[in-house]
């Protein structure tokens, strides 16, 4: 199923880089910014993430909670976290559950090899759990501007 604003998030639960376990519900009543991105601690995913962190401050004065989403482990974003001094969670997604469930997982290709990955988007869900925005031409190094718009 593709998504659309106006759909329903599709519910998640999973854990964070520290084990806590996170669901869709825990922000019921509240706006969030659900990211995916392909991997911990490459270079276009560094800067989304570190433009998010310089941005939080804007970001919760406008409402918003940040999560992001990779298939990377829990170790792996503990490490990515601490190296970047990342201010918001990071869901482990192991088994792509979450990623598949808003479409994001889906087919790539590097060098004429084709694999299963995720695709970078964004959901911008409100508070009664709807998808407001989505953004699936993310501007790694300015992505907070795409989201407040």
């Amino acid at each position: 199923m593709v998504l659309s604003t106006g759909n329903k998030a599709p519910d998640f639960q999973g854990k964070d880089q520290n084990g806590n376990e996170i669901r869709l519900s825990d922000f019921k009543g509240k706006k969030l910014v659900l990211y995916f991105y392909p991997k911990d601690d490459t270079p276009g995913c560094t800067a989304q993430a570190c433009n998010l962190r310089d941005n939080i401050s804007a970001l919760s004065a406008a409402g918003y909670h940040v999560l992001g989403v990779s298939g990377d482990d829990e170790k792996s974003h503990q490490k990515f976290i601490n190296k970047y001094s990342l201010n918001f969670p990071l869901l482990a997604d192991t088994d792509h559950k979450v990623a598949e469930a808003y479409g994001v997982w889906q087919e790539k290709s590097m060098y004429g090899k084709k694999y299963m990955g995720v695709v970078r988007n964004t959901f911008v869900i409100d508070e009664n759990g709807m998808i407001a925005q989505i953004i699936d031409k993310v501007k790694t190094d300015d992505h907070t501007a795409q989201i407040l718009g």
